[in-house]
């Protein structure tokens, strides 16, 4: 006996992941998170691996990897030791929506995460295009922990703050450069560090 119509229609629906309502409707909530004695507290780590669909301990994994430090899933919340500013973990959660969630092709997060010979790729449900999931680059930066008040760097500007500073992620560490453009780069000394934010002036 042949399937009906309306079987064949739920199997092939049973194969692809639930759609969002729209690409323009799906916005990531913005990271809450706060410095808790020595560690740093990400209140609705929960809440963003839920919106973004994707699994927890996989989100969890690349955070650790981005900041350099270690950590644990404690209920809805995500615990990370060290003081780290919250701007820091908003940049980290976009750069993971943009590589492992947002499709390339057409730009709808109705994606999901398969193996293909050992390649992790993103294949789309909406557009039906996939790709490879791009390794992250090594990072050649100077180990955070070396960076002093008055160290000369060069460095690339990377994106701007909403002051409209230049910004440049270094580690754990966010670097601030004033009358800097993204894809410029400058000469800074760093004339302090507060926590996780470096301040910068130019350097002759």
């Amino acid at each position: 006996m042949t399937d009906s119509y309306d079987d064949l229609l739920k199997k092939a629906y049973s194969h692809i992941s639930e759609k969002s309502i729209s690409s323009e409707r799906f916005v990531v909530p913005e990271a809450k998170a706060y410095i808790e004695g020595k560690t740093t507290i990400l209140e609705n780590f929960a809440e963003i691996a839920d919106k973004v669909r994707r699994d927890k301990d996989h989100l969890m994994k690349y955070i650790l990897g981005e900041l350099g430090t270690s950590g644990k899933i404690d209920g809805t919340r995500a615990i990370f030791n060290g003081k780290f500013e919250i701007s820091l973990f908003r940049m980290i959660i976009k750069s993971y929506v943009d590589d492992y969630v947002i499709c390339s092709e057409c730009g709808k997060p109705d994606t999901r995460l398969v193996k293909d010979d050992r390649v992790l790729l993103l294949r789309c449900d909406a557009c039906g295009g996939h790709r490879p999931v791009r390794k992250r680059k090594v990072r050649t930066e100077p180990v955070s922990e070396n960076l002093e008040e008055g160290q000369v760097l060069d460095v690339e500007i990377q994106s701007l703050s909403k002051r409209g500073d230049g910004v440049v992620k270094m580690g754990r560490y966010i670097m601030y450069v004033a009358n800097a453009k993204p894809g410029q780069s400058v000469k800074i000394k760093i004339s302090r560090i507060s926590g996780s934010i470096v301040f910068t002036e130019r350097a002759e």
